[in-house]
């Protein structure tokens, strides 16, 4: 999916550019198959030039224009039943559906498990067996099912427990459901070892014996074939019943697909594209209020997905209540909508300032043991102030500052701390910390590719940061390799950054993890204008000759190089890469560019 100009040893510089302000050489994302590929394209009326390099860019290929620019859950579904344990899923909830069962949805706290509890209670409910959703406290409980919870559900009657988002590796917790004579169906897609817990079912297109090839869904994905399979169950079995209309769902199989960040490929690309559809005319009440308190101005899309629907809707499960985000998404009251939307507005705000001060520490702490040299092949850091909740962005933003391997661990003044995770594309997180696990060194651990979660012993962090830099340092050196080379899909003019060209460019999406938004260069434009907007961010107005002003920000860029850079270019030209969105302020939608990188028009810096 990443296209014929990532093919070994074949880089074409772009625009002379050897070396820019970040250190990149700027090369064509396309070789020359690409390149008469896209010229094909052209020629065949299929796309405009642009548009046509974006597509072979990403491996398309002529006979495949047409699906791609379309995509559909018709031509990119699977057979839910391809999945390792589908059909003893589905036949378990149709037995529930049918008795009008007592069931318990075990979810996890962030978006991904919240919209899969939410779209799983809605499927029930419409089949008249409304379920019970119980989300675990971060702090309290940590993550994935634990014996005193399933105690409890049961306690509570649940005949049935349904874990999502969850539940591939806990086998204590499903055990003491197995004791008590509770049935447990798992839908996760978390990476697992070879051994699973017991249960009726366990569906994980990541688990070993699984060969369905879908390892790149979301929990939501998987949450979405089971509600497939349960109704062609239900249909097998002459259930008498109302069948609920799963397109209804798409909206939050979007939401929770984005916002786990999996690869935008096969099914994940359409769910997402066929559930921001839905997500603009969405009839769910929890949602229209959350859109509304994020004071959204512009139709939803996959920036407002990832960058302000979910954070309000993971702010409750970091420094608020874990069942907010679910409870928006299943109420049917829209006072109750309104009041949950509100605080989820006011935690994230308040989680915003939290996740501040811990970065501001986090960066001070790596700047330093990284100092002027390369440093070590990932960056562990810790302290006892930093609050739980906000440990993944932390690793997040340490990731995208030193461009590796990042954990960010809350010690809370114990000898036991909970940390998060963020990976590189190329370094599988999720699979190391398995391996961690087997080895002793975590008290418990498990993810995927990009992200992951711990709960480590203070006394064992040496030996666990020596085992993970053993274990990764070459696929990091490999990544890092990767990422100074710049791949440039086309260039342009200010004056051809059009809002017709944006909106043609958007067919070839929705883009993001394995879908690459589409990179591209304004040749020797001048900085017209430049200054700092808010505390971080710097904006820019380029211009080409007589061509038109374009509008451009360099994001979280104020006191870094590149900022700096673009400030002291008033006046002068500058080579600039950026990818296009259109800015809705004011009513109108206009072009803006997003600034990733800079070079004099000799090449240099």
């Amino acid at each position: 999916m990443w296209g014929f100009a990532e093919e070994p040893n074949r880089p074409r510089d772009f625009l002379g550019v050897a070396s820019s302000l970040t250190g990149r050489r700027w090369c064509a994302r396309l070789n020359e198959r690409g390149e008469a590929i896209a010229t094909a394209i052209t020629q065949r009326g299929m796309a405009s030039e642009s548009l046509a390099r974006v597509l072979a860019g990403r491996g398309v290929g002529l006979e495949e224009v047409e699906a791609y620019l379309a995509p559909s859950l018709r031509q990119d579904m699977v057979d839910p039943s391809s999945l390792t344990d589908m059909d003893k899923a589905a036949a378990r909830l149709a037995d529930a559906a049918i008795a009008r069962e007592s069931v318990a949805i075990f979810g996890d706290y962030d978006v991904d498990g919240a919209t899969s509890a939410a779209l799983l209670h809605g499927v029930l409910s419409a089949l008249g067996a409304p379920p019970r959703i119980y989300i675990p406290d971060r702090i309290f409980e940590g993550y994935g099912p634990n014996p005193q919870a399933i105690d409890d559900l049961i306690d509570r009657g649940a005949t049935l427990i349904v874990c999502v988002d969850c539940g591939s590796a806990s086998f204590e917790a499903l055990e003491r459901a197995r004791a008590r004579g509770v049935d447990v169906v798992v839908l996760d897609h978390h990476q697992v070892g070879a051994e699973l817990p017991p249960a009726v079912a366990i569906v994980n297109p990541n688990r070993g014996d699984d060969v369905s090839g879908e390892g790149h869904l979301a929990a939501v994905g998987v949450t979405f074939l089971t509600a497939i399979a349960l109704l062609r169950e239900l249909r097998r079995r002459g259930f008498a019943g109302a069948l609920p209309d799963l397109l209804t769902v798409l909206d939050l199989a979007a939401l929770g697909t984005m916002c786990d960040v999996v690869p935008l490929v096969g099914l994940n690309r359409a769910l997402v594209s066929k559930g921001l559809i839905v997500l603009r005319h969405t009839e769910r009440i929890g949602l229209r209020a959350l859109i509304a308190a994020s004071r959204l101005k512009s139709p939803p899309d996959v920036g407002h997905l990832g960058f302000v629907l979910g954070p309000r809707i993971n702010a409750g499960g970091r420094i608020g209540e874990a069942t907010l985000g679910a409870q928006l998404l299943t109420t049917t009251d829209p006072a109750e909508a309104e009041r949950i939307a509100a605080l989820l507005d006011r935690l994230n705000a308040e989680r915003q300032a939290i996740e501040a001060a811990a970065v501001t520490e986090a960066m001070a702490e790596a700047e330093q043991e990284i100092g002027d040299g390369d440093g070590p092949p990932m960056i562990v850091g810790g302290r006892d102030t930093w609050h739980p909740g906000v440990v993944g962005l932390v690793a997040a933003r340490l990731r995208e500052r030193f461009q590796r391997p990042a954990f960010a661990i809350a010690w809370n003044g114990g000898d036991v701390g909970t940390g998060s995770g963020r990976s590189i594309p190329g370094v599988d997180l999720g699979a190391a910390i398995r391996a961690a696990v087997d080895d002793g060194l975590l008290v418990k651990g498990g993810g995927h590719a990009m992200a992951a979660g711990i709960t480590v012993r203070r006394d064992r962090l040496g030996a666990l940061r020596g085992f993970l830099e053993a274990r990764l340092a070459a696929d990091v050196e490999a990544a890092a390799e990767a990422d100074r080379v710049l791949l440039i899909d086309g260039a342009l003019s200010s004056g051809g950054a059009t809002v017709s060209l944006v909106e043609e460019l958007e067919r070839a999406g929705p883009y993001g993890n394995a879908n690459p938004e589409p990179l591209f260069a304004f040749p020797a434009h001048r900085v017209t204008f430049a200054d700092k907007a808010g505390s971080s961010h710097i904006r820019v107005n380029l211009a080409a000759g007589a061509g038109g002003s374009l509008k451009a920000m360099a994001f979280r860029a104020a006191e870094r190089p590149l900022g700096q850079a673009l400030l002291a270019a008033r006046g002068k030209p500058l080579h600039v890469a950026g990818t296009l969105s259109l800015d809705h302020w004011g009513g109108s939608p206009k072009p803006q560019l997003r600034i990733r990188d800079v070079a004099t028009p000799d090449g240099h810096v």
